[in-house]
């Protein structure tokens, strides 16, 4: 685990929350589970280095507590907060304004507190555009790109950037149908020129699909734990792949398979950094934070 972990009790009151601390919390991100994460570890550097008097918290909240945990931390002096899995959904149905880009997704993963409401923003589709670029030099526009775990929040914000930005093909992948569906339909509405196929995960006819793409994306939570599956079968890798995994871990049995087939491999952490900075630039309009960032991401 990287630092304390909070849970909606600790947003009780002031005094609980900052016990001990020399700087209030101000930010957090909040999940469930959270423990893992390592969004503190590049926020809070890029906080200090701008002199900002602010901490940034990870808060274990349970399902159906999003609403309640932006409440309090609304009532708290909150800046903004982070949300990942499994909350993006929920955060978005919380939120009072929500921004264009983020409505079109469906999730949230990045809040402000003001005044007048809490606003919600996904950056997500942003920093996985800039990590494909750096880790494997490809640019979406032209691309096709399978999505494994589109139904999710952060692989429903990649598929609507990855649409947004031109990609000729999209194959998005689940274990139900209902939601790609869903995405599919939103999609075709916005963008209605892209190819856009489904499939569910145990879809005997997945590795043809897979064969007609060139980027395959992992945005299910499989990798998180080290015994965790990979989510698509060996024969759905070929050399000629680029293929990127969402989960920050190195080493999946995801990422595994890929290199064992001769894919060139991309691993979550660049897009860890990229929405971040993002979102920290949400928060405090005009920084520069990516520096700072990407060395606390370094030491972690």
């Amino acid at each position: 685990m990287t630092g304390p972990l909070y849970t909606l009790d600790d947003l009780s009151s002031r005094d609980r929350l900052d016990a001990g601390h020399a700087k209030p919390a101000r930010l957090a991100v909040i999940g469930c589970p959270v423990a893992h994460s390592l969004s503190p570890r590049m926020h809070q550097p890029a906080l200090d280095e701008a002199g900002i008097d602010a901490r940034y918290i990870k808060v274990e909240v349970e399902p159906e507590r999003v609403a309640a945990a932006f409440a309090r931390m609304q009532e708290l002096g909150f800046i903004g907060c982070n949300v990942t899995v499994p909350h993006k959904f929920e955060a978005l149905a919380a939120c009072d304004q929500v921004d264009p880009g983020a409505r079109e997704t469906g999730a949230v993963n990045t809040v402000v507190f003001r005044e007048g409401g809490i606003s919600g923003y996904n950056t997500d589709g942003y920093g996985f555009a800039e990590a494909v670029r750096e880790t494997l030099d490809l640019a979406l526009p032209g691309a096709s790109v399978l999505i494994a775990g589109a139904g999710g929040g952060a692989g429903g914000a990649i598929a609507t950037h990855c649409a947004a930005n031109g990609v000729a093909r999209l194959v998005l992948v689940n274990r139900s149908m209902d939601k790609i569906e869903e995405l599919a339909s939103r999609l075709h509405r916005y963008h209605g020129e892209i190819a856009i196929v489904t499939a569910r995960l145990d879809d005997p006819g997945l590795p043809k699909l897979a064969a007609s793409v060139g980027l395959i994306v992992n945005t299910t939570s499989l990798g998180l734990k080290p015994e965790d599956p990979s989510p698509l079968l060996p024969g759905c890798f070929l050399p000629q792949h680029a293929v990127f995994d969402t989960i920050y871990r190195s080493g999946t049995a995801f990422q595994e398979a890929a290199r064992a087939a001769g894919a060139r491999v991309g691993t979550g952490q660049p897009m860890l950094l990229h929405q971040g900075v993002k979102a920290f630039q949400i928060w405090f309009p005009g920084s520069d934070p990516a520096a700072a960032m990407r060395r606390g991401l370094a030491a972690a």
